[in-house]
């Protein structure tokens, strides 16, 4: 088939939601600043080069700074991994490998750094499942710009008109609305009334038919 489909990370193929938290407050405590109010939910899905300004603004200008910060709170998170164990969220495993049965590349369009999607495929038993992977240090642009998954569509040599982004943050489904390809919301992070933006909206792909998914998106 000539399409493809495009999969953030974070809440959508994992839900590593409380590991993350959990690094951001072991990174907070390490550099004696606390996190302001609602920090999770207004920064979730964002690239670590915009999130650390909004939280320490007198790093704004200190690339090398937050380069160091970002580094250190991935590699808390990559420990706090490696000590619980992560595993894909229900019916993603079972959806990729029916979606490459039925000859429909799939490539991760992520803000999350290369090192920590790689750990996950590993742990959670997805190798072979994705045909390409845009991450952190591939874009220079985060989500809302549609630029992660406009990159993911050309490594699966698709149109973005015929992709599907799937995504379960508020960013996310903006990027790919604006790049012209049908999104799904997927929710885990927000409650699935609330994913007006998306085509379509699903608590999660248990049972879900990649190919009759395409269809009903006009694919």
């Amino acid at each position: 088939m000539d399409i493809g489909f495009l999969f953030d990370w974070d809440g959508v193929v994992i839900d590593s939601h409380n590991q993350h938290e959990e690094s951001w407050d072991l990174l907070s405590a390490e550099i004696g600043q606390p996190l302001p109010e609602g920090f999770m939910k207004k920064t979730f899905g964002m690239r670590n080069q915009n999130i650390f300004p909004m939280w320490l603004p007198h790093l704004a200008t200190d690339a090398a700074a937050i380069t160091a910060l970002g580094n250190r709170k991935e590699e808390l998170y990559r420990e706090i991994l490696r000590r619980d164990g992560i595993e894909a969220l229900p019916g993603v495993k079972a959806f990729l490998q029916a979606a490459r049965q039925a000859g429909i590349p799939a490539s991760v369009g992520s803000s999350t750094p290369r090192q920590n999607i790689d750990t996950v495929i590993e742990m959670a038993g997805l190798q072979g499942l994705f045909d390409a992977i845009v991450a952190a240090e591939d874009v220079a642009h985060g989500k809302p710009h549609p630029e992660v998954f406009l990159k993911g569509a050309e490594k699966l040599h698709r149109k973005p008109e015929r992709c599907v982004v799937f995504e379960d943050a508020f960013v996310g489904i903006e990027a790919g609305k604006s790049g012209g390809m049908k999104v799904v919301g997927i929710a885990t992070t927000h409650p699935i009334e609330k994913l007006t933006q998306a085509d379509l909206a699903l608590h999660d792909l248990v049972g879900v038919n990649p190919v009759e998914l395409a269809r009903r998106l006009g694919l």
